[in-house]
């Protein structure tokens, strides 16, 4: 797997807390939902998949296996909500609200 956040797969990644950790991956389906609100398919899908590289390695940190199924959980239905036909019923809204509770997470202890 060619890696988009090259730093962060060679171990920087693992040294954020979870909440940092969600919230940088927020961060990119912002971007994506952003993107795609702007008609920019290419730069939306891009940003999805630095979103879905960034899941990939918070599922892979050891300190996370006891949330590995909401994380899971996050991957399989933001991936039906940009690229399957949101079986779900996901809204740039509700991505937004799940993600900014992290945000302040990751504020409060820092």
């Amino acid at each position: 797997m060619k890696y988009q956040h090259k730093e962060l797969s060679r171990g920087k990644w693992q040294k954020l807390s979870f909440f940092e950790q969600m919230a940088n991956i927020g961060s990119e389906v912002e971007r994506a939902i952003n993107w795609r609100n702007k008609n920019d398919k290419e730069y939306s899908k891009m940003a999805f998949e630095r979103a879905l590289e960034l899941i990939d390695l918070t599922i892979a940190d050891k300190k996370n296996r006891n949330r590995l199924r909401e994380i899971t959980r996050v991957r399989e239905v933001l991936a039906d909500y940009f690229m399957c036909g949101n079986h779900y019923s996901s809204s740039d809204r509700s991505w937004k609200n799940y993600f900014y509770s992290f945000a302040f997470a990751s504020m409060l202890n820092s």
